[in-house]
C-alpha cells in the first residue's frame, strides 16, 4: 500500500500510545466546577501526527483509557492511520501537577517508548517518542 506497510509496523504502535492523545475536541468538555486537576482517569479521544523516521507523516486518531495502578496510571490505547490500526499500553506516573511520563509497549510490533502527558482540565496533550516514530496528540474526555 503505498508503501505504508513497514510504517505500520513502526509508526501505528506508536501512535496507539500517543493515542492517547490528538486534535483537541472541547464539545464534550465539562463545566468549569471540576476540580483543576481531575487526573487522568477515564477516557479520552482525539488526534494528532505521527512522524516516521523516514520523514513520512500521517495523521491519527485514538482513543485511551486511563486507570489507576499503585502509584501511576495503567493506559491502553487504540490508535489509526491511513496505514493500519494498532493497541499499545502504557504506565505513567506524576511527575508535576498535571504532568505524567512513563514509558509504552506495542506487543504486536514490539515497539517501545517514552510518553508524556499534559493535563489542561479536559484536555490533555500526548508527546511519543520511540525509534520509529514520534507523535503529538490532544486528546479530550
Amino acid at each position: 500500500m503505498f508503501g505504508y506497510l513497514p510504517f505500520s509496523r513502526t509508526l501505528i504502535p506508536a501512535l496507539s500510545a500517543m493515542l492517547l492523545a490528538a486534535s483537541a475536541q472541547g464539545g464534550g468538555a465539562q463545566p468549569a466546577k471540576k476540580r483543576p486537576s481531575t487526573g487522568l482517569e477515564g477516557s479520552w479521544s482525539g488526534g494528532g501526527s505521527v512522524t516516521f523516521a523516514s520523514g513520512a507523516r500521517e495523521q491519527a486518531r485514538c482513543r485511551a483509557h486511563y486507570r489507576r495502578s499503585g502509584t501511576g496510571y495503567a493506559v491502553s490505547a487504540t490508535c489509526a492511520t491511513a496505514s493500519g490500526r494498532a493497541a499499545q499500553t502504557a504506565t505513567l506516573r506524576q511527575v508535576g501537577e498535571n504532568r505524567y511520563s512513563g514509558s509504552f509497549y506495542n506487543s504486536e510490533y514490539a515497539i517501545s517508548g517514552i510518553m508524556h502527558v499534559v493535563v489542561h482540565g479536559s484536555n490533555q496533550t500526548v508527546r511519543l517518542n520511540s525509534s520509529s516514530a514520534s507523535a503529538v496528540l490532544n486528546l479530550s474526555r
